[in-house]
């Protein structure tokens, strides 16, 4: 009988990865998606049946949060987290044969503003704002479903790295005009993951089918933004780049049409619970992951 898996959102830079991954692999790939050729949103029969039998459910959907904070944003971010996951999770009671494994996204971004130490599932703490309120949202809503046959796994993911897309786009581009400077202080960390760390993290969880819960997925080594972006114009042989004071940012981000956090918030997660359990990471610093994306772009 084929393997089965089901993406929710998987349109997106990571779904895409995810879908080539899981084919490559032998498993039939079901994409639940507002595009027209993938399982709709609102067809609660045609959910229902693509995850009777799946083995892993992985779901990734939400509206990108690459965009300005206004009202309507703000409720489309937040209600494209909640009500999918709410979709799934009523989908999953309606099965016969749920799936053995759902996987939810949430987000590194939980966590508090952190220069002072990094945060781990245990002691990391929560912070405030709106990014934080919607990444709590999302997860109050996966584990207000208490499945008994379905092992639920949120994933707090950090900035997603790899070839082909994603974040490095604009980082490169950056680099590339000569703007490949620190933002800010420069001081703020960032925590990362290459994006076949990411898959593989999936593929060991549905493994070790004891784990639960909550898990950091980020590389284990994060750095700064002075540090990402000095290795980075090293990497594509630019000496120099300006920085961008937060001022400057600031106004930059109001003509992109999106916000200044996503570069300025200081995230320093580290991938406490599944260093415990084992997991090798491929990608474990900057400059290895570095050479990996740029070889492939």
């Amino acid at each position: 009988m084929t393997k089965k898996v089901v993406l929710a959102g998987g349109t997106g830079f990571i779904g895409q990865y995810f879908e080539r991954e899981f084919s490559r692999l032998g498993y039939e790939v079901k994409i639940i998606s507002r595009q027209p050729q993938h399982i709709p949103w609102d067809d609660e029969k045609a959910i229902t049946n693509a995850l009777e039998k799946a083995e892993i459910l992985i779901n990734l959907a939400g509206k990108s949060v690459n965009c300005r904070y206004n009202d309507q944003n703000k409720k489309e971010i937040m209600n494209s987290r909640t009500e999918t996951t709410t979709i799934l999770g009523n989908a999953i009671q309606a099965c016969q044969h749920p799936p053995q494994l759902w996987v939810n996204s949430s987000t590194a971004t939980i966590y508090r503003h952190a220069e002072d130490r990094p945060m781990t599932e245990e002691q990391g703490e929560i912070g405030t704002g709106f990014s934080v309120d919607v990444a709590k949202a999302w997860e109050d809503t996966f584990f207000s479903f208490k499945l008994l046959q379905t092992r639920q796994v949120a994933l707090r993911i950090a900035i997603v790295l790899g070839p082909g897309g994603g974040v490095m786009t604009p980082y490169m581009n950056l680099v590339k005009y000569g703007l490949g400077g620190v933002h800010g202080s420069g001081k703020q960390m960032f925590s990362w993951i290459h994006v076949e760390d990411l898959f593989n993290i999936v593929l060991f969880l549905q493994k070790h089918n004891h784990l639960s819960g909550v898990f950091n997925c980020s590389a284990p080594v994060p750095v700064s933004n002075r540090e990402l972006m000095k290795t980075l114009r090293e990497k594509m042989n630019m000496s120099f780049g300006l920085p961008a004071m937060k001022w400057m940012l600031e106004i930059g981000a109001l003509c992109l049409r999106t916000e200044t956090e996503l570069v300025l918030k200081s995230r320093w997660v580290l991938p406490e619970r599944l260093k415990q359990e084992g997991f090798e990471f491929t990608y474990k610093t900057l400059d290895h992951a570095l050479d990996n994306i740029l070889t492939n772009e």
